[in-house]
């Protein structure tokens, strides 16, 4: 026995130190997959060599001879940072996630495949300028370089993910580029999920009144009544059939779509201490990790020492510069979440499936028959239709079948499916602008999503332009995009679309400065219809109270302040109606009224009353809406203020405080109270009993998932960027949480995804800061370096002269024409 004891001792210390330096050396092998600051590599097809100077924030520096030359190196060193973040996004748009994750992408793949995105992307590219084509044909030519290229000894030529997940990524091609521009417009989609909303609230019987309640529009719009939507559609009474197991499938589609928000706002001279623009921008996207912006600065520097620059945010796998500035001008975006999008229901011929009614009698629908290969499990076979309007969309996409009448399915007409998309031009063009109004003449190429860009430049003029493709609807269209209408009726059907010319836009207004937050940005003088589904005026208000009404004169700092307010005018509209409502109650801590009382209504992550209010304002939203909305309510459930209001007045089109699940009539104070209970036990679940725990970024912090990594432990603590933060739905610093996460329902998962303010005095003086870091490559200092910093609302900045950032310059890369 001693003998056998003493071997296996033997074997164990034997192999433990062997099993340690296997360790040890793949972790060598694959930290070696992180891109060196310096080096040399040659690239066929460029004209010159190109440097790659990356600065003490790893920001790149990229100098070249032509605008060619230039995107072909940053090609090159996106593929160095960011590949495996190209690599997923090309698969989404091409919808074959599932050959790398297996079945849970299924669901997305069909619904991208369903919409064909990068058949549309591919037709797009022959719509482009020839200069245009040939400057994204060099960036693929850099992308694919860094692909071909042979790996550093003993290193890992991709990072991790590839690794681990044992993939190689295919040749890159200029549909993959344009593809990466729609998908931005898909995730910016708006209207859709309002549309389908209405339709499942007519479905349930709610009146246009109660309708109204749940979707209230801006106070300062006075859409025409609904029509009855049960007649317009034929929709039926009665039970709605039960939940189908396959709508789950489609629920990262949901979170994919409509995400997108922003602030921005400039200001004219007379209103900062400088006498010039200064100009503000910060777009609200899903949190990431990396995230999704990679900055960069661009130069193209003739033989005559000329130069032309271009700084701010990329997108890796593309050759834009989407926000930033170039020498003489800065603009910024925000999702003007015009309606670009219709469902249209089409009715099935009875006698024929293959064909669907239209004004001119039955017409058969486009078919092509689709292959998802699963890695892991079987190959998922569907059939694609499509009708005039676009493709039919999954019967079992967010439960829409449940809802409609028998014998029909929905189709969704939106430009972001265009077959002639020249947005990528538009793109372009932000190297050539020289001024406001060479800007707000020179978008006639951007297509689609419809961005409202605020623009300033060097001589004090300021601007805003709103372009994109917009629907016009008939004038007997009484929906007006507000739910899906009957497909066989022409009086839906487009009618073109609003010409550039009388799209919104302000040069050098009076009051000197412009602002947007995805709210109303016209006046009842604006003719053409946009939308009636404008986001919330809170940001947009509050912004026009810090900076552009505020008779301080501002500065960079007062407007770094301004994009880190965590104050919510909306809850400090709302919160006082909801302590009223249970004020002298025997039922509630009072405590915790007080508390909630003296709050400020701050979102400081270091404060326990925003963690209070929000459990509180969750669990009544559910308490109030849920009995009402049934299975239509997990989709709804989200903060939503202006309609909570509604549901508390004693003017509600019903009784929403009422439980009409039991016999007692419950008043809305009954419910709060109740509702109050269930926070402070969630809490106390969650993070004990102990208050002084209670902090808002305890549970609200900015949530950077990997993908895909974050669902799989222990590599979501590798791979993960988490940051605590303030702010919250309806501050200007803003981190909305998804509710309907019951492990994480506080966490931020949506919110400001980078800043970026410019100072056209010294456009050199300009801050930039996005979530993560630079690199993509987990094992890199750079993968999440700038996350604190961003937290604490820091931001550093990118000068284009040369001695101006070779201070604590990380190393140069060398890039040559290959011989």
């Amino acid at each position: 026995m001693r003998r056998i004891i003493k071997g296996l001792l033997w074997l164990v210390f034997s192999l433990l130190p062997l099993a340690l330096l296997a360790v040890i050396v793949i972790y060598i092998w694959l930290a070696r997959s992180v891109a060196p600051a310096s080096g040399e590599a040659q690239l066929a097809g460029l004209t010159a060599p190109v440097t790659v100077a990356r600065d003490r924030n790893a920001v790149p520096h990229i100098s070249g001879q032509t605008l060619e030359d230039v995107a072909m190196a940053l090609g090159f060193v996106h593929a160095q940072e960011r590949l495996w973040q190209m690599e997923v996004a090309r698969m989404a748009a091409q919808g074959r996630l599932s050959e790398i994750f297996g079945e849970p992408t299924v669901g997305t793949d069909m619904f991208l495949r369903t919409l064909d995105s990068y058949g549309a992307a591919a037709a797009s590219f022959n719509a482009l300028k020839e200069r245009d084509r040939k400057v994204i044909e060099a960036y693929v030519r850099g992308v694919n370089a860094f692909l071909e290229q042979g790996g550093r000894p003993f290193a890992s030529k991709f990072s991790p993910e590839f690794v681990i997940l044992n993939r190689r990524p295919e040749p890159w091609t200029t549909t993959d580029v344009v593809a990466a521009v729609k998908m931005m417009s898909i995730t910016l989609g708006a209207n859709i999920a309002e549309e389908m909303e209405r339709l499942k609230f007519a479905r349930l019987g709610m009146t246009d009144a109660e309708i109204n309640d749940l979707l209230p529009p801006l106070k300062e719009d006075a859409p025409p009544p609904l029509p009855d939507l049960k007649t317009v559609l034929g929709l039926a009474s009665g039970p709605i059939s039960a939940v189908h197991p396959g709508e789950q499938r489609f629920a990262a589609v949901d979170r994919m779509m409509g995400q997108g928000a922003s602030n921005n706002w400039v200001l004219s001279g007379q209103k900062t201490e400088t006498g010039k623009p200064i100009l503000a921008n910060d777009p609200h996207l899903d949190f990431s990790a990396p995230s999704l912006w990679y900055l960069a600065h661009l130069q193209v520097k003739a033989p005559d020492g000329a130069t032309r620059n271009l700084v701010g945010v990329t997108l890796p796998g593309t050759p834009l510069v989407f926000l930033g500035r170039n020498d003489r001008v800065a603009w910024g975006f925000t999702n003007t979440a015009a309606d670009v999008q219709d469902i249209f229901i089409e009715r099935i011929n009875p006698a024929n499936p293959d064909e669907y009614l239209t004004p001119d009698g039955y017409r058969p629908f486009d078919t092509r028959t689709e292959t998802i290969r699963v890695k892991g499990g079987p190959d998922v076979t569907f059939e694609r239709r499509a009708t005039r309007h676009g493709p039919v969309l999954p019967a079992n996409y967010r439960g829409l079948q449940r809802y409609l009448p028998s014998g029909t399915v929905p189709a969704l007409q939106w430009t972001a499916l265009a077959h002639d998309d020249t947005t990528m031009s538009a793109g372009f063009r932000l190297w050539d602008f020289q001024s406001v109004l060479e800007f707000l003449d020179g978008m006639h190429d951007f297509v689609t999503p419809m961005q409202s860009m605020v623009v300033a430049d060097v001589d004090g003029n300021i601007g805003l332009i709103a372009p994109g493709r917009v629907p016009v609807r008939d004038p007997a269209n009484q929906i007006m995009g507000r739910a899906p209408v009957p497909g066989w009726d022409a009086v839906y059907d487009w009618k073109g679309y609003i010409p550039y010319e009388a799209l919104p836009r302000q040069y050098n207004p009076a009051r000197g400065a412009i602002g947007t937050a995805n709210s109303k940005i016209v006046d009842g003088s604006y003719g053409p219809f946009l939308t009636f589904d404008w986001d919330e005026e809170w940001r947009r208000d509050r912004i026009a109270t810090l900076v552009l009404d505020s008779n301080v004169k501002q500065t960079l700092e007062t407007n770094r302040q301004a994009q880190g307010d965590d104050y919510s005018p909306a809850y400090a509209a709302l919160g006082p109606v909801m302590l009223d409502l249970i004020e002298g109650r025997s039922d509630v801590n009072a405590d915790d009224v007080m508390a909630l009382r003296r709050w400020d209504y701050r979102q400081d992550k270091t404060l326990s009353e925003p963690l209070i209010f929000e459990a509180w304002l969750r669990f009544a939203t559910k308490r109030i809406i849920s009995d009402d909305l049934g299975d239509a309510f997990p989709a709804f459930w989200r903060s939503r203020v202006n309609a909570m209001l509604r549901w508390l007045s004693p003017d509600a089109a019903r009784d929403w405080c009422d439980d009409r699940h039991t016999a007692e009539r419950e008043s809305c104070g009954d419910v709060l109270a109740l509702a109050l209970k269930d926070a402070i036990t969630d809490l106390e679940t969650r993070l004990g009993s102990d208050r002084e725990k209670w902090t808002w970024g305890a549970l609200h912090y900015a949530y950077g998932a990997h993908r895909p990594f974050a669902r799989v432990k222990p590599l979501d603590l590798i791979f993960d960027v988490n940051e605590p933060a303030s702010g919250g739905s309806y501050t200007l610093d803003r981190g909305t949480p998804n509710w309907n996460d019951e492990n994480n329902p506080y966490r931020a998962t949506h919110g400001t995804s980078y800043r970026g303010i410019f100072d056209l005095s010294n456009p050199d003086r300009s801050t930039y800061i996005q979530t993560t870091g630079q690199s993509g490559n987990v094992l890199s200092s750079h993968y999440r370096d700038m996350a604190e910093r961003w937290g604490n609302i820091q931001a550093f900045t990118i000068p284009v002269s040369e001695a101006a950032y070779q201070d604590g310059l990380l190393g140069t890369w060398r890039l040559m024409p290959a011989e």
